[in-house]
């Protein structure tokens, strides 16, 4: 008996890294004029980002199923294994929900873990689960331990315009374009599962500083998994903060892992966005 590691796409790793560390990933869905695309699968990070340059509306986004995460949780518990599924947080998908109701119909041998968390913050619990797991720890305690560590991961980000965050509704309009005017670029970061603005900087620079003062501030444990990301057709602006905040990562990592922002929540963050993951000092 093994265990099987599953999540869904709003974790941010591709098809091919979760291929190559034991992880199915489950695409959610974007729907962008009206064609619906599987996020990750049949819309890469990067088509996703040329289609929203160019789409009528802003792109909507649709959850897994119970039934889609049945078919994909079946096969391992009739081959006789167990499941772990990391979801992307209860408060921001149903998708969190629909893992449940899955697993309902497999007790005692798929455990859901809400990581409370998306993108990068997901990505990191992830990845710690994968470390657990070739450790050779059962499901049951690789959740346990999960549930334990995930308050600890910190997920901040610098959004680089505000359109989007008005268009999908989480910003007023006045605020919007009032911020625009200001060149303001808002640090937020993903607490108690949600989304909050935890502070204001004029201009690209001003707003790395800020970033940076919060990572450094929250203090990262650098023996766990650490996830930088990006939103856009490029990473040429993530690469513009790894230079300013250097001091941060150098002695600490061998390397920075990066990811690219899909369409899941690409859609509500938009292009230019910086982000860090990393679990708190306990």
């Amino acid at each position: 008996m093994s265990v099987r590691l599953f999540s869904d796409s709003a974790c941010d790793m591709t098809q091919a890294e979760a291929r190559e560390i034991g992880v199915t990933v489950l695409p959610l869905k974007t729907i962008i004029d009206g064609v619906e695309y599987l996020d990750g699968v049949t819309l890469s990070a990067s088509e996703f980002y040329e289609r929203l340059a160019g789409c009528k509306a802003l792109p909507t986004t649709s959850q897994i199923t119970p039934a889609e995460f049945t078919a994909a949780l079946g096969p391992a518990v009739e081959a006789g294994d167990e499941a772990v599924v990391v979801t992307i947080s209860a408060k921001l998908s149903g998708t969190a929900q629909s893992a449940a109701i899955a697993a309902e119909g497999y007790e005692g041998r798929v455990y859901v873990v809400d990581s409370g968390n998306v993108t990068a913050g997901q990505n990191i619990l992830l990845r710690y689960a994968v470390r657990l797991r070739d450790q050779g720890l059962p499901a049951g305690e690789i959740a346990a331990e999960l549930e334990r560590v995930k308050g600890r991961i910190c997920l901040l980000a610098r959004v680089d315009t505000l359109e989007y965050l008005m268009k999908g509704g989480r910003l007023s309009k006045t605020a919007a374009i009032a911020g625009t005017i200001l060149n303001i670029k808002p640090v937020i970061s993903v607490e108690n599962g949600e989304i909050k603005v935890l502070g204001k900087a004029r201009g690209t620079r001003q707003s790395d500083n800020l970033l940076t003062e919060f990572v450094d501030r929250r203090g990262a444990d650098f023996s766990m998994p650490v996830m930088l990301a990006y939103t856009g057709r490029d990473d040429s602006l993530l690469r513009s903060y790894i230079d300013s905040s250097r001091a941060l990562w150098e002695g600490r990592l061998a390397e920075l892992p990066i990811a690219a922002v899909g369409s899941t929540i690409g859609t509500h963050a938009g292009p230019g966005a910086v982000a860090v993951a990393f679990f708190a000092r306990e």
